[in-house]
């Protein structure tokens, strides 16, 4: 199919929403096509400040391109192709934390990074400079628990910007990662690792499909050793696969959380792709978290439970989701790869899974299980 045949069959449904607008992906079989059509692309300093064309964002990583639907309805493009073209809805994206959660006075560790054991192999490792990515919201930058966690990494929002969180969840899943200010504030997960911010989702905490894909090419090309991916979404995208698998044979494993819908053998994507880790969520007790979507995809659990962590302006805050329960686990990957720094995403995945502590109640034999830290670094040892 061509550029001009996709232009005139466009008569998919909308997944986006209107306050959003609608956008699209265009990828490209042919390398020579990608070029060509890149090539044909109107230059940034002959558009006008209103024009669509301005807003047309180039995914390298997948040899695509997004842009506003009325960009591609214009029929500015080159319609002569030599592969196959295809086109798909550029969706929205949320951040999976559920409402609510209160501002909390709590220091030290929290219960979540003390369940899975993290303190007990600290004398042995602290993910020290472990290079995380965190597609998110941004970072508070001010705040004292991660002075010392904290690189630049990228607003992909505003380029010119540094990615300050105006949101809170970006925040909240850096601080259980790599906190490290026991004293005064709280300690994460592997509070020797580094995070680099890259800001993804507005102020509302959400994205288009195409930041995403940026984001991840953008951790690819910066060498991160793990990215966190607190978000999802019930649309299947093929680019979004694309760009997961194409960080997995980079070296580069995805985490990503399963939802908050309390659905049973279903959970989102991106965690559903297999060459990423999807997590649920557990509460105090070591049980499956009421909200977490649960199936045989996800490939371990995590506290998410009423997760105290860092908050903007300087603060704490108690929150409960999918999201929370994997950045545990992206921290225990720091930790993991600090100690063993030569693991590939598969050997990573299998190691996480096969140490997992079996649930309480589990119905299931086949369940994943429950993270944990001393037994990861028991199996690493005995690889």
């Amino acid at each position: 199919m061509d550029a001009s045949q996709i232009v005139d069959g466009l008569h998919y449904p909308p997944c986006s929403t209107e306050k959003l607008g609608r956008r699209g992906i265009l990828r490209f079989s042919d390398s020579d096509d990608y070029a060509r059509f890149l090539h044909a692309l109107p230059s940034q300093n002959s558009l006008s400040p209103n024009d669509k064309f301005q807003e047309v964002r180039r995914l390298g990583i997948i040899q695509g391109v997004s842009f506003p639907m009325e960009a591609l309805e214009a029929k500015r493009f080159p319609t002569s192709m030599k592969g196959d073209v295809s086109w798909e809805e550029d969706c929205p994206i949320s951040v999976h934390a559920l409402q609510g959660g209160a501002l909390v006075t709590d220091k030290g560790i929290p219960w979540g990074v003390r369940h899975i054991q993290a303190p007990q192999v600290w004398s042995r490792t602290t993910g020290y400079r472990v290079k995380v990515g965190v597609i998110d919201t941004g970072v508070d930058f001010s705040h004292p628990d991660l002075r010392h966690s904290l690189e630049r990494g990228i607003n992909l929002l505003h380029r010119m910007a540094i990615p300050q969180d105006d949101n809170g969840h970006g925040t909240h899943i850096s601080g259980t990662i790599a906190a490290a200010n026991e004293l005064q504030g709280m300690i994460g997960v592997a509070p020797r690792a580094l995070i680099y911010p890259v800001k993804a989702f507005d102020h509302n905490g959400t994205a288009y499909v195409s930041d995403i894909i940026l984001g991840i090419e953008w951790c690819i090309r910066n060498q991160m050793d793990v990215v966190n991916m607190s978000f999802g979404m019930k649309t299947k995208s093929k680019s979004l696969l694309n760009a997961v698998n194409n960080a997995y044979r980079s070296g580069v494993l995805i985490v990503a959380s399963s939802g908050n819908d309390g659905q049973v053998g279903e959970i989102d994507y991106p965690a559903r792709y297999h060459s990423s880790i999807a997590v649920g969520a557990t509460n105090q007790q070591s049980r499956i978290a009421k909200f977490t979507n649960r199936s045989n995809l996800i490939d371990i659990y995590a506290p998410g439970e009423r997760i105290a962590s860092a908050w903007l302006r300087g603060k704490h805050r108690e929150m409960s989701g999918t999201s929370m329960a994997t950045s545990h686990v992206t921290g225990a990957i720091a930790l993991l790869l600090a100690l063993k720094p030569g693991l590939t995403p598969g050997q990573i995945k299998s190691i996480i899974k096969q140490s997992a502590k079996p649930l309480r109640n589990s119905k299931t034999p086949r369940m994943a299980g429950e993270l944990n830290v001393v037994r990861m670094i028991k199996a690493a040892d005995n690889l």
